[in-house]
């Protein structure tokens, strides 16, 4: 009887294809179907030698691509002819090191296996804490390096039981190299203390959420950072936690064990229910429903939308599960539950997430009533991603935990770069070869503990990449921490260091994320970025091309009454304003309640420390203090944020003929006259503000795309996280044939920042090459 002929093939993977089970779905498949060799883990990504049938191999190859485990991503796959060496079965190989080209994955939320389990009374992991496999938990934050091995992982200092070790060697397994894999004998250990640091001798989810339900406030510890916790129907608990913290009007995000469980307070649609329940379990700003200021007294004060998550931790969800009273089944995962969690990061004072367990009793001792904590550490620090809903699309306010380290894709290779944003929103970027790491939310370096952040963020990812910089980029402002730190990394590395204009950077990010390599137009839209005049640009119309821009228009400038106090006092715009339509007269008694104001117009006419901006920003804040929406702002955006919440309780109006257009200099000084004069519905008049807006900016991209014949624009900078903008901008433009293109990768605001500098900076040494 003749032979079958064998043949050989060496298979390359590349991609997210560590740590996501994808070794045993290939011994799997290649014992499916009757081949023989070995699988195993390397620097690249993924190493295959497969020695069958010509049919097995067929077979294998189009399952490889076919039926991918859930959290695996094939970028690659390089298939090759090789010798046959006669292996007689198929064996899962040790890793292998090297220079590091594979990536590790983000932290996901625990798969519905791993749910049953941990609600199966008869199951070893009943109630387990830590439960998890290779389809789900976390990755990025308990990982030092790669190869994403468990020596690599905050786990090492736990040896598995041998149970687990069973499990975890087993290729059929669900577990089998589950590198978080545990158990309650093995695994890390739950507890609660007090606010002294002392452990509390109870079950520590039923007493957690006693304290919870008793109006206590509870710091918990999750995958990338602590959470502070407390009843959000609980009106005097939800006002302490505010107060402690010293957070007075900032929205609060919410835990609900179910889109149901907040059907009353918010409006869904299938696309944010998608969001809400995909693994990546981000913060979705959903549209609030009448009442909810009342029900949910101090959760968003002044605002129509609510953050809404879903649990993803084991944690979380045993809080829930002690609430139902411990069923059995998935069952009651799915019906509505009254318990609603304030869930909020533990950073006080703007600082950086707390993650180690005698850190939290330091730093919230006197915010947290108890803690519930655990054993194993937290490597790399990661907030949670939050997104809205504009139209049928996601777009991202914060992105990190459950997205970072995803890559994005670049058009073109190139030597690698390290972009360190700017001010507000810290990001950095890393490239390798034609992928761009944004790390995640850093935060505002206001403080000493954020810029340690950043500098332990640029270590961590170099080392997980495995790169080094032939580059560095930065923004303009040479007072940032980001620009002086990356000046002295180019100096230590002896590298080129490319200084990014901010609003070039916001629109070369969202060329890179679509790929767009030819000439384009962008529309700047922001608070505040330094020009390259010098001033304080905001509004701004670019044209694009290779790694240069050049600015053909702007808003009219208007003076900021105090300098960078004006951002965060609205009245002070509101009161520029006026001195620019030529009614300073009006400043002081207008604002008589603010002691300053009986001197700010001669500030103003003297041009003492008021620095010219072109920002649409403080056009957003002018608005609001004119309207008496807000005078004073407890947080960055805030006015312009209730000044959106008014304009979508109206309906559609149509815009003011308050705009002029001269020498590509759009001036909405007739809108401001319209607004100080008004006398009628605040909410009317902030929906005709939007419309104006509308209107005038439309008008002013429209000439600009006829002049240069060009047919797609960006749209980037913070004010397009404003949903009323952004759609109906991105509606009128698309209507009259142009290309738009919009931030969806990374935030619209400076948090996509540090990936534009990259860009840049990549095409400017594309440029001298």
């Amino acid at each position: 009887m003749t032979q079958p002929h064998l043949a050989a093939q060496r298979i390359r993977v590349t991609g997210l294809v560590q740590g996501v089970g994808f070794r045993p779905f290939v011994w799997r498949v290649a014992n499916e179907n009757a081949l023989s060799g070995w699988v195993r883990n390397d620097a690249l990504g993924v190493e295959i030698h497969l020695e069958g049938i010509q049919g097995g191999l067929e077979h294998f190859r189009h399952a490889l691509l076919s039926q991918t485990p859930p959290l695996a991503r094939i970028d690659d796959l390089h298939i090759a002819s090789t010798a046959v060496t006669g292996c007689t079965d198929f064996i899962i190989d040790s890793s292998c090191q090297g220079e590091v080209h594979t990536m590790i994955g983000a932290d996901t939320a625990i798969c519905p296996a791993c749910l049953a389990e941990m609600c199966d009374p008869t199951d070893r992991r009943w109630r387990h804490a830590f439960i998890t496999c290779t389809h789900c938990g976390p990755r990025y934050t308990l990982t030092r390096h790669l190869p994403y091995d468990r020596a690599q992982t905050s786990m090492a200092s736990f040896p598995q039981c041998p149970t687990c070790l069973n499990e975890y060697t087993n290729p059929a397994h669900r577990r089998f190299h589950s590198e978080t894999n545990c158990c309650p004998v093995c695994g890390p250990q739950l507890q609660l203390r007090n606010a002294q640091g002392d452990l509390i001798q109870e079950d520590p989810i039923a007493a957690a959420l006693g304290l919870i339900q008793t109006g206590g406030i509870v710091a918990i510890k999750g995958l990338g950072g602590f959470h502070l916790t407390c009843d959000a129907r609980n009106a005097q608990a939800v006002a302490t936690l505010r107060q402690r913290k010293a957070r007075d009007e900032k929205p609060f995000a919410l835990m609900a064990v179910n889109a149901s469980s907040v059907e009353d307070f918010v409006h869904t649609a299938p696309a944010s229910l998608a969001v809400l329940n995909a693994r990546e379990r981000p913060i979705v700003l959903l549209p609030a429903k009448a009442g909810h200021a009342t029900a949910l007294a101090g959760i968003a004060p002044g605002l129509d939308s609510l953050g809404i998550m879903l649990p993803y931790t084991p944690v979380q969800w045993l809080l829930f599960h002690e609430a139902a009273g411990r069923p059995s089944g998935l069952a009651w995962t799915e019906a509505w539950q009254h318990l609603l969690l304030v869930m909020t990061s533990a950073n006080p004072g703007g600082e950086p997430l707390t993650i180690a367990n005698d850190e939290a009793f330091e730093r919230l001792g006197a915010i947290a009533d108890a803690f519930l904590v655990h054993d194993r550490d937290i490597l790399i620090r990661c907030d949670d991603s939050v997104v809205r809903p504009i139209g049928s699309t996601p777009q991202f306010v914060r992105r990190a935990r459950g997205y970072t380290p995803s890559p994005i894709q670049l058009p073109e290779n190139g030597p690698s770069v390290l972009a360190l944003g700017g001010w507000l929103k810290n990001t950095i970027c890393i490239t390798r070869d034609n992928q761009a790491w944004v790390s995640q939310h850093i935060g505002d370096l206001d403080n000493a503990a954020s810029c340690s952040f950043l500098e332990e963020t640029v270590v961590h990812l170099q080392n997980l990449l495995d790169v080094e910089p032939q580059a560095i980029a930065h923004d303009l402002h040479p007072d940032f921490y980001s620009t002086r730190l990356a000046q002295q990394l180019a100096r230590q590395f002896e590298i080129p260091c490319f200084g990014i204009q901010h609003h070039h950077a916001h629109i070369a990010a969202i060329a890179a994320e679509h790929g767009h390599t030819g000439p384009l137009l962008g529309l700047a839209l922001d608070g505040v970025g330094l020009g390259d005049d010098g001033n304080a640009w905001g509004g701004e119309l670019l044209a694009l091309q290779g790694h240069t821009f050049q600015r053909l228009g702007h808003l009219a400038s208007s003076p900021l009454p105090g300098g960078d106090r004006a951002a965060r006092e609205p009245w002070r715009m509101a009161a520029a304003a006026l001195w620019q339509i030529g009614r300073g007269d009006e400043i002081a008694k207008r604002f008589a309640a603010l002691p300053a104001s009986t001197h700010l117009g001669e500030m103003l006419k003297r041009g003492l420390n008021c620095p010219p901006t072109t920002s649409l920003g403080r056009l957003f804040d002018a608005a609001a203090g004119l309207l008496g929406i807000r005078t004073i702002a407890a947080y960055e955006g805030q006015a312009a944020m209730e000044l959106e919440t008014l304009a979508a309780r109206h309906d559609m109006c149509e815009a003011w003929p308050g705009w002029t257009i001269n020498n590509e200099v759009l001036d909405f000084s007739r809108m401001l006259e319209q607004l100080a004069d008004w006398r009628g519905d605040t909410a009317e008049a902030a929906a005709r503000f939007h419309a104006t807006l509308v209107a005038g900016i439309k008008a002013w991209v429209l000439h600009a795309t006829y002049q240069r014949q060009e047919n797609t624009i960006a749209l980037g900078g913070g004010c397009f996280l404003n949903a009323i903008l952004s759609r109906d901008l991105t509606t009128e433009l698309s209507a009259t044939g142009l290309k738009v293109l919009s931030a969806q990768a990374i935030p619209p605001n400076d948090g996509g920042l540090s990936l534009g500098q990259a860009w840049i900076a990549l095409r400017a040494l594309h440029a001298r090459n």
